[in-house]
């Protein structure tokens, strides 16, 4: 039989798709199952988007720009310049979700065999994103121990080869909700000057920093702002994962006309999304940014207060996102992961987590890991994380 290509043959499966079959398995032999393995909101997306659709739907449902709606470009504009960020509408591409937006900074800063250092654990669809565009990510580790903050930049710089392109960033991060701090951003800016690099930055859940902190965003990085590429998606911070829609920003015009001209090979991003979106963006007030950053640092709190200090598991308080990687008392979270969907339940229900060794690069890493996303209610996000105590408790390695 004729073999599959190299580059489907060597991406991973999801780690936070790969257990969705134990799951349904589960629920069909009517175990209640709670999701704490997806970023998936539970929250409405505003009424204001479905009105926007309504108001603005066409007799013909046309092919749009490549670039993006005018409106909706316009509308991301707004948006930064509330925090005092200036951005030119042309600097802005509207693309197919914050997916697409990262596949394009691949292909436009890099060549087939190309290098991107990232930070490992790193959100697990950068492997398949650099797999389709031929690019070799080259993985640093950071550790549990501090809250996964950058190492000393010696040893972000002893991985630059002459085939290193660009540092790939999330800041908050998934999946571990750091927030890196100025100082680290400055040290990367020193490091993307002194290599001649590119610094892309995924900045889709700059909203949700916890505690009274803040995000600097790459975009107010001036001594760099050639060489920054930022990918973000309407769907974490307006709950609009299924809208399929983001943008890539750089001021860079090389790097744009690259995007675009991949924008073109696709024709064009979804339309009538586009309406909704620009909706969002234009009148959603500080109220609900507030709201819902508050929505999800009780949840962050929940967390804190179900796992610390149980015995064996470890975890630092997520500083932003919604989203916490956690060392658990198990040779392999795995197999813990998938025994909690076919062999446990506890009162007629289980908890669906992620392993984490997927989010990692470098083999061996990650094994004795979970990533939870606190997405659902209080009530829920208690409930769940009781029954996952009681899977450990249960759990026999």
């Amino acid at each position: 039989m004729t073999a599959i290509s190299n580059r489907c043959a060597d991406m991973q499966a999801s780690p936070i798709r790969k257990l969705v079959p134990l799951a349904n398995a589960a629920k069909a032999r009517g175990i209640s199952v709670y999701h704490l393995n997806i970023g998936q909101p539970d929250i409405p997306t505003p009424h204001g988007y479905w009105k926007a659709l309504k108001d603005s739907l066409p007799e013909v449902l046309a092919y749009g720009p490549s670039q993006g709606l005018p409106v909706l470009r316009e509308a991301i504009a707004t948006y930064y310049s509330r925090s005092g960020i200036h951005i030119d509408t042309d600097e802005i591409i509207i693309t197919t979700g914050g997916s697409e937006a990262v596949f394009f900074a691949f292909m436009a800063t890099c060549d087939h065999g190309d290098e991107v250092v990232c930070f490992e654990p790193f959100y697990t669809n950068y492997n398949g994103f650099a797999a389709m565009a031929g690019v070799k990510l080259v993985p640093i580790t950071s550790r549990c121990e501090n809250g996964f903050h950058l190492p000393e930049a010696t040893e972000i710089e002893a991985k630059i080869t002459d085939k290193t392109r660009a540092i790939l960033i999330c800041s908050p991060n998934n999946p571990t909700g750091t927030v890196l701090s100025p100082e680290e951003l400055q040290t990367l800016s020193s490091i993307v000057r002194k290599h001649d690099l590119f610094l892309l930055s995924d900045e889709v859940y700059r909203d949700f920093v916890f505690d009274g902190g803040s995000h600097l965003s790459t975009l107010e990085l001036p001594e760099i702002e050639d060489r920054v590429v930022v990918m973000d998606s309407i769907s974490k911070r307006f709950s609009s994962c299924g809208a399929r829609l983001g943008n890539m920003i750089s001021r860079n015009k090389a790097v744009m006309d690259a995007a675009l001209k991949l924008g073109q090979a696709r024709l064009c991003p979804p339309t009538v999304a586009q309406y909704g979106a620009a909706w969002i963006y234009h009148h959603l007030s500080d109220n609900y940014y507030e709201g819902i950053l508050a929505t999800y640092q009780n949840r962050r709190d929940v967390l804190m207060e179900e796992l610390t200090g149980l015995d064996g598991v470890f975890l630092l308080k997520p500083e932003g996102a919604f989203y916490a990687t956690i060392q658990l008392p198990v040779k392999s979270a795995d197999r813990f992961a998938s025994w909690m969907l076919t062999d446990f339940q506890f009162e007629g229900e289980t908890t669906m987590v992620a392993p984490a060794a997927g989010f990692y690069a470098t083999p061996g890493l990650g094994l004795d890991q979970i990533r939870i996303a606190f997405v659902l209610s209080d009530r829920k996000m208690r409930k769940a994380l009781r029954i996952l105590k009681e899977g450990l408790k249960a759990y026999k390695d």
